[in-house]
């Protein structure tokens, strides 16, 4: 159940809505960094997967920290081991995980990471991107019938991403550290689409742009953890969210707080199960 806090005491804390603590670089301090997390007013951090061999350790962390770090479970739309194994999904990569995400329904919040790379190292041609597109289509039905939002990459492929996801009539969704145009994304407003912004904000000129342009209320916190961090070459964790947040504040000429406030209310309207799964605090 979630807290009964005022309104005022929420705006204190912030929700990262996209992260990646199942990945390598956390396997020897996660309890370290889940415990920097909360002492920095991280309140609830969702865990993304990027391929089927990650979910297990998805659902595990999610029974060591309940209530905190919240489960996404999908398939990504680049596999392999960066850089030189990095590769376009292929129907293989999905195959019998679907059972594994209709299996573990009832204790997810969002499906993710899914979406396009269309990045010319990744999809390397026409029929890449098609199986891109399938595979995503796939997991946009699946969302669908169970019920739940969509955790969406969409790098080097906003324009068609956001297309696809509307033609396939997706409401619910979230396009984590979008890279495209402010005017691509603003098509992703009235669809009703939410965008999310990493501390990299603070070195990316597209997006102090896409912020400027972007309503705060299709606005959420994230840190794409390990990536994406405010200074290159660093690991990235949730702690960082103020990062984000501050910087939003800066741009939008308004309190920190109300940034908090207004991403935590956007983020508990696109993803209604966090306030299910939320432990007092």
């Amino acid at each position: 159940m979630e807290t009964k806090s005022s309104p005022e005491e929420h705006s204190k804390y912030y929700i990262d809505c996209h992260c990646h603590l199942a990945a390598e670089e956390f396997v020897n301090d996660v309890d370290e960094v889940v415990s920097r997390a909360r002492e920095h007013g991280v309140e609830a951090a969702l865990v993304v997967a990027e391929n089927g061999q990650e979910f297990e350790r998805v659902m595990e962390l999610s029974s060591l920290y309940p209530g905190f770090l919240l489960p996404c479970l999908g398939v990504h739309p680049v596999q392999g081991n960066p850089p030189d194994e990095q590769r376009s999904v292929q129907h293989t990569d999905l195959g019998d995980y679907i059972g594994v995400i209709e299996k573990y329904a009832d204790q997810l919040v969002a499906i993710g990471e899914v979406g396009l790379d269309f990045t010319p190292r990744v999809a390397r041609n026409a029929e890449e991107k098609d199986t891109q597109r399938a595979v995503l289509i796939q997991q946009v039905q699946l969302a669908k019938r169970l019920g739940l939002p969509l955790n969406v990459h969409s790098r080097s492929a906003g324009r068609p991403t956001i297309a696809l996801l509307h033609e396939q009539g997706a409401e619910n969704v979230l396009l984590h550290a979008f890279d495209g145009k402010a005017s691509v994304a603003l098509q992703g407003v009235q669809y009703g689409y939410f965008f999310s912004i990493p501390p990299s904000i603070v070195r990316s000129g597209q997006k102090q742009k896409l912020v400027k342009q972007l309503p705060l209320e299709n606005i959420l916190l994230e840190t794409d953890s390990p990536a994406l961090a405010a200074e290159k070459q660093t690991r990235n964790e949730p702690s960082n969210i103020r990062i984000s947040c501050d910087y939003i504040a800066e741009v939008k000429g308004v309190s920190a707080e109300t940034v908090r406030r207004v991403t935590r209310e956007n983020a508990l309207k696109l993803f209604p199960r966090i306030r299910q799964f939320l432990q007092p605090r």
